[in-house]
């Protein structure tokens, strides 16, 4: 359960990347401090930032420069990878096509998922069915998103391992049937300038994307260096400022984490309000587990909270399905 935090934690992992396959990885020092740090983290706030990820901050910068250039783009041009159905709801939608809890989000984007092929997972997997659609313009677009997922994929699931440890079970805990075969999804997210009206000068506190908790084990989040918006609910109901720290991922934990830890880890609310009079960029990468993955709580949690299941489980294909079949204006 999320407590009162003030502010959101910085983690150094690189001890943790450092040794993530090692054998005694539990018994190392650095480790143990940075799992530590993981466990306080999740406990308190769900969030933490996380530095020594090992990503190229150029790389980070890269990402974000290209979306912008995307996004500015005429519509007409946009449009020509347009999410729909047909598309496994791949593709650009436009601003307020994105809806939080029946509210239009004020906000546009392009959704990528992890390729689902004919039959892979029977009819769990029809609705996702598909490949991404990259935009021709600007060309190495898709070069560029693709080595950037292998990269988020690889930091996720090592991050993962020391989550795993946090909890108490072995580093490979979440892998396997959980985790073994992870899914994944990319959100390329614009926000446009604050709206200014009626003369004023104070900026009207658009949600750009309204609050929510996120649907998977673990979210990173590659937001522009110099605009605060996005914004985590405390137990309070107070939302605290999750400022950019230059070179650094947003971390959160999602869903079915909450589920697997049996509510150890919750996932937090959080949502975005761009109040700057500049156009934001945000990457987010969404680290789930496997699409056909029964997700329960894991043994070592149930015994940690007294034996009882506090969550219902879910199917993370079927949960995935019900969020982005009534989350889009079609």
């Amino acid at each position: 359960m999320a407590t009162d935090f003030k502010f959101i934690p910085l983690i150094d992992v690189s001890p943790l990347l450092e040794k993530w396959d090692h054998p005694n990885i539990a018994q190392d020092e650095g480790v143990a401090q940075v799992v530590k740090q993981l466990d306080q983290a999740c406990r308190d706030a769900g969030f933490f930032y996380v530095k020594g990820h090992g990503i190229p901050v150029s790389l980070m910068k890269e990402i974000k420069n290209i979306a912008r250039e995307y996004f500015h783009q005429p519509y007409e041009e946009k449009i020509e990878i347009k999410l729909s159905a047909e598309t496994g709801y791949r593709g650009y939608q436009r601003i307020g096509e994105n809806i939080t809890k029946g509210k239009p989000d004020i906000h546009e984007a392009i959704d990528c998922y992890r390729e689902v092929k004919h039959g892979m997972y029977g009819g769990l997997g029809d609705v996702m069915q598909g490949s991404n659609i990259w935009p021709t313009n600007p060309p190495n677009f898709k070069q560029l998103m693709e080595e950037y997922i292998d990269r988020c994929t690889d930091l996720s699931r090592k991050i993962m391992r020391g989550i795993a440890l946090a909890l108490g079970g072995s580093a490979d805990e979440m892998e396997g049937e959980i985790g073994g075969d992870p899914f994944w999804v990319l959100r390329i997210i614009g926000y446009p300038a604050a709206s200014i009206s009626n003369g004023h000068d104070k900026a009207h506190d658009d949600v750009g994307c309204g609050a929510h908790t996120d649907y998977g084990l673990l979210t990173l989040v590659n937001q522009d260096d110099d605009i605060v918006a996005l914004q985590v609910r405390n137990k309070s109901g107070e939302w605290i400022a999750a400022p950019p720290i230059p070179g650094t991922f947003v971390c959160n934990i999602g869903d079915m984490l909450k589920i697997l830890s049996n509510g150890i880890y919750e996932s937090t609310l959080h949502r975005v309000i761009n109040n700057s009079p500049k156009y934001r960029v945000c990457v987010a990468y969404f680290y789930e587990p496997n699409f056909d993955a029964a997700v329960e709580p894991l043994d070592v949690c149930l015994q940690k909270t007294g034996g009882t299941t506090k969550f219902e489980g879910a199917v993370y294909g079927k949960h995935l399905v019900s969020k982005v079949t009534t989350n889009f204006i079609m």
